[in-house]
């Protein structure tokens, strides 16, 4: 795959990354090196491979969150974890490498933003912040599941921020 690298890096872990809801895919992993090597993680997984990807072709990346419902109807809501990126001609720009499915597209097409999801029910929120590590709340969530359904049992949450 040609390209400039932050496009082949968002490219690469939004498509060849499967999520594990999607593809109902174990083991439950939170390392980059770890979802590299499974080629399976939930949003935040796929997130951290994402960052450290680009880092490793010294691109500034951070981590940001939404606070989303998790049947868009409302509570209970989950944290849904992407990335932003520093683009010299753009600034920061937020890319979702969630990945794909009916119903859910994202591109990496500076300066429009293609996130998954758009917060719009009372409650959920799309967190300013951008992150220089994953939330700890996200983290020990995927340390401490067994099992894809097992995480999807006990999403992480949290109150928004500021």
């Amino acid at each position: 795959m040609l390209g400039k690298p932050d496009t082949v890096c968002f490219l690469f872990v939004r498509d060849d990354i499967r999520h594990s809801v999607d593809y109902q895919m174990n083991p439950v992993t939170c390392r980059a090196s770890d979802v590299l090597a499974h080629r399976t993680g939930y949003c935040f997984a796929k997130s951290h491979l994402l960052a450290a990807l680009l880092r490793a072709n010294r691109i500034p990346t951070g981590f940001c969150y939404q606070r989303l419902s998790i049947d868009d109807v409302g509570p209970p809501f989950t944290l849904h974890g992407f990335n932003a990126v520093w683009l010299r001609d753009f600034g920061w720009y937020r890319i979702d490498p969630r990945g794909d499915k009916p119903g859910v597209a994202t591109a990496f097409n500076p300066p429009v933003e293609a996130l998954a999801y758009v917060p719009k029910l009372p409650g959920e929120a799309d967190l300013s912040e951008i992150w220089p590590d994953p939330l700890p709340v996200a983290v020990d969530g995927l340390r401490a599941a067994m099992s894809w359904d097992g995480f999807l049992a006990a999403l992480p949450d949290m109150k928004t921020l500021g």
